[in-house]
């Protein structure tokens, strides 16, 4: 009786019963500079023909163009990618998935080994080590560690060729 239950279970789990599913009335996120709600909308109404993936969809402040606030939204649901962010964070979070790219690049350590890493280099639990949801300052820290990592990387490798 047991085992059957349990293959229910995992039968139930594969087909993605038990699964968590976003609620009807899910919040829409709150634009953290100015305080108002934000818009679900094709990324064409920031990016025009820019768009670089047609059909996605972005978190845009109300207050857009004045506020410049907005988020991506993961593809095939309305969750964000993390939290509104103006231009400034936005370039911010690209720089800081852009040093962990070069880390993963280098071959130093795996993309999920990277976020290990960071995790513990920032004092976060992992499962809150999202750049999507880091501020200005954990993205600099982020860009500042994984520097390091690339400096000690390159020096280790030319002393190694020496």
């Amino acid at each position: 009786m047991k085992n059957r239950r349990n293959r229910e279970r995992i039968r139930g789990y594969k087909s993605g019963y038990g699964r968590k599913k976003e609620p009807k009335g899910a919040r829409v996120p709150v634009c953290p500079y100015c305080g108002r709600v934000s818009v679900l909308r094709p990324a064409e109404y920031v990016y025009g023909e820019n768009t670089i993936v047609v059909g996605s969809l972005l978190y845009v402040c109300s207050g857009y163009p004045a506020c410049g606030a907005y988020v991506g939204v993961h593809e095939g649901t309305k969750k964000p990618k993390g939290t509104l962010a103006d231009s400034e964070l936005r370039n911010k979070r690209i720089r800081a998935h852009r040093a962990i790219d070069r880390i993963v690049t280098a071959g130093c350590m795996s993309r999920d080994g990277v976020y290990v890493w960071l995790s513990g280099r920032l004092n976060l639990p992992y499962e809150e080590t999202h750049i999507g949801y880091f501020s200005d300052y954990l993205c600099e820290e982020t860009i500042r560690e994984c520097e390091k990592v690339m400096e000690n990387w390159n020096g280790n490798r030319r002393g190694r060729a020496a």
